[in-house]
């Protein structure tokens, strides 16, 4: 590179822009946010190179183990990049400048900083290249990006140094070992696509292992793989990377066969349920542009996975990676990648722009959380939620057409049928929406933000015009009124002078669950609780059983929810509105 070059400015066209500001995003802008983050993690990592350079290590320093890492990249770009731009290399990066400033804990700063000597392996055993290092073994495994575990039969346990030698994609893995010796094992890496077998050669153990069968020397990355036109892809099912949980590193937690199995079964059903030709707007998602599945709370096949997922998150850190915790539903799982990949494009679009000036103050009403949020999470919520509207418009649209595939235990379970999709749709467009005005009417947002805002805002606009069952739609408004005056009665405190109302946050609020958002999605046919004949349709019926629970305890948030929206529903009105809008000034004991 000479003085004359000059680089151009990182600018994202207006159109790509306007794409992802409605809500969804083309494979153009998807692959702009892709340059995007490795610019912005080539700028992190050389932070990062620039801070390792003085710490003491007894492994091989940052600045031997980085030319390996560019010797390797000029032998086979691709796989190095790749590598050095997958979520987890992000997660560490990012953990890893935390550390340096003081902010995040972890083991041995030397080990974990070591975990570049585990990537410039990786690379050297991608591109063929001849490298010595020495490295951080824990418990005597050595994690290499990308590829999989190598664990040292014999090792010694605990952090300590070991040596990784590697010529021709083979490594030559040595430590410490229990009897004072040395602990020897020569291994080929690779993958493991699932289903089938391993694809890992192992090619000479130097020592007999005392490892039981179950523990191979070498337990290679999987990866959910799907056919496209364009050829098979592959997405790490990552159960070992110590950075995948998207925040501090933990021990690898190896799926059993039969649940890897089970999730290369339900991710091939789930991208069947998002192909939904032509489009690229909110709720559509190429699974090609996923970079990580990492599998959450469980390893084993039993118990039985629920029907809906119970966790999912994403990182602004790990661009394309997504925790989640296995669902029995492709349906659920489906949803789940269009919210979390949501989540990831926000994030890219947030390190680009400014988007909003948040205190991080947490007090505004977010329709799917139970707690008082910043203005940060609920922009993020706000364009998840968008596609998942948008997610639920196209399964609404597959299900009207004729109703092609059956629902429920005669059919796929993909199928959802018009109910459902309707009450999913309407639900989740109408408190997007409701979000949507929160931000708008803040004053907070910047020109770019306020501009991606108002494009969800037309997008929500056009669909809330847009026609469902009547009876999903009925029930799709009952659980949003549910949810948010349940909020305010755990959240809010009653203020004193109705004439200057204020939202004060209550000091002794707590979690609590939503049990009505999927309970609402169908309509019960031999309803017995209030919430079922709510959900029926027979507000008065309801009114009666949580006049009854109330009678037991009459400050009980969720019965008292369920009591001021069926008195809303029987009666509507003024005094009707002014109950949902403020339920926490509501008596303890309502009357009549």
């Amino acid at each position: 590179m000479t003085s004359e070059q000059r680089h151009a400015p990182f600018r994202m066209p207006d159109r790509l822009f306007a794409d992802v500001a409605a809500g969804g995003g083309s494979a153009e802008a998807v692959a702009f946010f892709e340059r995007a983050e490795r610019a912005r993690r080539l700028l992190l990592l050389r932070t990062l190179l620039d801070g390792l350079g003085p710490l003491p290590t007894p492994l091989t320093p940052a600045a031997e183990a980085w030319a390996v890492l560019k010797e390797a990249a000029a032998r086979a770009p691709e796989p190095v990049d790749r590598l050095l731009l997958a979520p987890a290399t992000g997660g560490w990066i990012a953990h890893l400048l935390r550390r340096l400033h003081g902010t995040a804990t972890g083991p041995e700063l030397w080990s974990e900083a070591g975990h570049l000597c585990s990537l410039a392996v990786s690379a050297s055993l991608l591109a063929g290249t001849e490298t010595d290092l020495r490295v951080p073994l824990a418990d005597g495994g050595l994690y290499l990006p990308g590829l999989g575990l190598a664990r040292l039969p014999g090792a010694d346990p605990g952090v300590r140094v070991g040596w990784a030698r590697t010529k021709g994609g083979v490594l030559r893995l040595a430590g410490p070992g229990r009897d004072g010796g040395e602990a020897r094992l020569t291994v080929r890496p690779a993958t493991e696509a699932l289903p089938g077998g391993t694809s890992a050669e192992t090619i000479r153990p130097s020592t007999a292992s005392d490892r039981p069968p179950t523990e191979p020397a070498w337990l290679p990355l999987r990866t959910l793989t799907h056919r496209t036109p364009s050829g098979p892809v592959a997405i790490p099912l990552d159960d070992l990377d110590p950075y995948r949980d998207l925040d501090d590193p933990l021990p690898p937690a190896r799926l059993e066969h039969a649940e890897a199995e089970a999730w290369q079964r339900l991710f091939e059903e789930a991208v069947g349920v998002l192909s939904v030709p032509g489009g690229t707007g909110p709720g559509r998602l190429d699974p090609a542009a996923i970079r990580s599945v990492v599998p959450w709370g469980r390893t084993g096949v039993l118990p039985p996975a629920p029907p809906t997922v119970g966790v999912s998150a994403s990182s602004g850190d790990s661009f394309g990676a997504m925790v989640i915790a296995r669902p029995s539903s492709p349906l659920a799982l489906a949803e789940t990648l269009v919210h979390e990949f949501q989540h990831s494009k926000l994030a890219a679009l947030l390190h680009l722009f400014p988007l909003l000036d948040d205190d991080r103050e947490e007090r505004y009403y977010a329709p799917w959380r139970p707690d008082p949020r910043h203005l940060t999470g609920l922009l993020h919520g706000a364009y998840a939620f968008t596609g998942v509207a948008g997610f639920w418009r196209d399964r609404l649209a597959v299900a009207t057409k004729g109703h092609e595939r059956p629902e429920g235990p005669e059919g796929p379970e993909e199928a959802a049928g018009p109910e459902q999709a309707g009450y999913h749709f309407a639900l989740r467009r109408t408190q997007a929406r409701l979000v949507v005005r929160t931000l708008l009417t803040e004053g907070r947002l910047t020109p770019q933000g306020r501009a991606l805002v108002s494009g969800l805002a037309r997008t929500l606009d056009g669909w809330l015009r847009e026609p469902v069952p009547p009876a999903a739609l009925a029930r799709a408004r009952t659980a949003a009124a549910l949810h948010r005056t349940e909020w305010r009665l755990r959240n809010v405190a009653p203020d004193p002078d109705p004439a200057h109302p204020s939202a004060r946050l209550r000091p002794d609020r707590t979690a609590w669950p939503d049990l009505r958002t999927h309970a609402f999605a169908a309509r019960p046919t031999a309803p017995r609780t209030g919430d079922e004949h709510l959900a029926a349709g027979h507000p008065a019926a309801a009114l009666a059983r949580y006049a009854d629970e109330l009678a037991a305890d009459p400050a009980e948030p969720h019965a008292l929810a369920g009591w001021i929206v069926a008195r809303a529903l029987l009666d509507p009105g003024r005094a009707a509105r002014r109950m949902l809008a403020r339920p926490e000034l509501l008596q303890p004991l309502p009357s009549g």
